[in-house]
């Protein structure tokens, strides 16, 4: 499961596709980021503004929770939801980067009774001299549709409206032509 269907939320969900997980559930409030989710290779969707996102996730894994929940969002509640919606073997990956004055304050014995295994991921954990080259071939042999994350092509003076259309959440991603 990802939570966060932004461009990092997209790209783990189109990983998880290549490393062959057969299902992968996208959790985001917003319809068109789900949609962009479902084009990635999401296979459900879960939209966390009309439903528990945790609860929704274990009833799509049979009650069970997903075996892998990576939170794009870097958020306390978001990482809560991750926590409490993947399997007690699970992991959480934590990939959206939080603010400096975020907390989580949880009940300890959570994690002591949960098991499974919690970490973050900086960059996606990438070794560029390493990984350039495999996400180049996957792009050549067509299984990494790197185009379906550029949403607009843009000029140079439109940057800062490239800015504010991402936060705003109305693009994944801009390219800057020139």
């Amino acid at each position: 499961a990802v939570i966060g269907c932004g461009g990092v939320g997209d790209a783990a969900i189109a990983g998880a596709r290549l490393a062959g997980a057969s299902t992968i559930i996208a959790v985001d409030r917003d319809k068109g980021k789900l949609d962009w989710a479902l084009g990635l290779g999401a296979t459900h969707t879960v939209d966390a503004s009309q439903v528990d996102a945790v609860a929704a996730i274990q009833e799509l894994t049979g009650g069970f929770g997903a075996d892998v929940v990576i939170d794009a969002v870097g958020r306390p509640e978001t990482w809560k939801q991750a926590f409490y919606a993947r399997d007690l073997a699970g992991t959480v990956v934590l990939v959206g980067v939080p603010t400096p004055e975020m907390t989580l304050e949880m009940p300890l014995i959570d994690f002591f009774s949960r098991g499974g295994s919690l970490k973050s991921s900086w960059y996606g954990d990438c070794l560029p001299e390493r990984d350039f080259p495999m996400l180049v071939d996957l792009y050549e042999q067509g299984r990494l549709p790197l185009e379906k994350f550029v949403t607009e092509r843009i000029g140079l003076d439109d940057v800062e409206a490239a800015f504010d259309k991402m936060h705003d959440g109305t693009v994944l991603r801009s390219v800057v032509i020139l």
